[in-house]
């Protein structure tokens, strides 16, 4: 197969595993810069060109989509499904999952564990907001926030409501969750590719701090999820259409609660924590998808091939 990571950053961890885990198998891989990639929408044609260069060689991509070019980024993965090109990830469901409030209400609707959401855009809504919650603590988060970026815990009702007051004023787009204490500075990453949980890890926040991103200092071990805990990160990737997801959940007295599922998660962490090759599993997912194309183009020849004879 010849095989394209698409990504900014041919240097990162995740790029350079997945193009190691490629070539390991045999195939050819590339890392394409989807920020600079450019399509050709025409009848029973599309294309999508790099650097001058046409890329319909290409038989599978693994988007690393940033979330500054998830727009840009989702359309160039569109465009390869377009092509008949097999992708880890639907653009579609990348899409989705990036829209925090869209993720909680998609979750929501499938019946899954969630920390209480509240969403608003009126400052006069502001208390009852924080009562919809539970009250305080509770944590306020930036919907376009990334590796714990933009989220603050609030420790009292009139903390929150200056936070929330001040994002609001600048125009911001804020989620306000229940703070759920018991987790203490832990969550649970959970990495699913193809409706299996294939690596999952505990990450732990720093002292001082209630992040347990790895980006914020956190760390991270390997952990052995339950059996709540495996089936709720692989209903979390199932409902939002990820076929490669990490689901990060809070423990709490009710069950495992999902925080985020991210479509491009980090490999670094995980694999290091579990020692597993996480990146090799992307790539036999990839290999299945391609042979199962490859048999329905095959059929569809055939089936055209039979109807012009009749």
């Amino acid at each position: 197969m010849n095989i394209a990571v698409l990504s900014t950053n041919r240097n990162l961890y995740s790029t350079r595993r997945l193009v190691e885990a490629a070539q390991s198998r045999g195939h050819n891989c590339e890392v394409i810069d989807h920020s600079k990639c450019y399509v050709g929408i025409q009848q029973g044609k599309p294309t999508i060109h790099y650097k001058g260069l046409d890329l319909s060689h290409i038989d599978a991509v693994i988007p690393r989509i940033g979330a500054s070019l998830t727009f840009y980024g989702s359309a160039i993965v569109r465009q390869f499904e377009v092509m008949g090109v097999v992708s880890a990830n639907p653009s579609q469901a990348i899409t989705r999952s990036r829209d925090k409030l869209r993720c909680m209400q998609i979750l929501s609707g499938a019946g899954l564990g969630l920390p209480i959401t509240g969403f608003a855009r009126s400052v006069s809504d502001v208390d009852d907001l924080i009562n919809m919650v539970g009250g305080a603590p509770l944590v306020i988060k930036l919907l376009e926030g990334t590796q714990g970026i933009g989220v603050v815990l609030a420790e009292t009702k009139k903390a929150a409501s200056s936070v929330i007051e001040a994002f609001y004023g600048l125009g911001n787009n804020i989620l306000i969750q229940e703070y759920i204490k018991e987790a203490k500075g832990t969550d649970i990453r959970a990495f699913v590719v193809d409706g299996k949980v294939v690596g999952a890890m505990k990450r732990t926040a720093k002292e001082g701090e209630f992040r347990s991103n790895l980006h914020r200092g956190g760390t991270a071990e390997i952990v052995k999820l339950t059996r709540a805990e495996r089936a709720t990160a692989i209903s979390a990737a199932k409902a939002m259409g990820l076929t490669v997801a990490g689901v990060d959940m809070l423990p709490s007295s009710r069950g495992p609660l999902i925080l985020e599922v991210n479509s491009s998660p980090g490999l670094e962490g995980i694999e290091t924590a579990t020692e597993k090759d996480i990146a090799i599993e992307i790539i036999k997912y990839l290999e299945t998808q391609h042979e199962i194309n490859q048999a329905l183009k095959l059929t569809s020849k055939r089936k055209v091939k039979k109807e012009s004879k009749l």
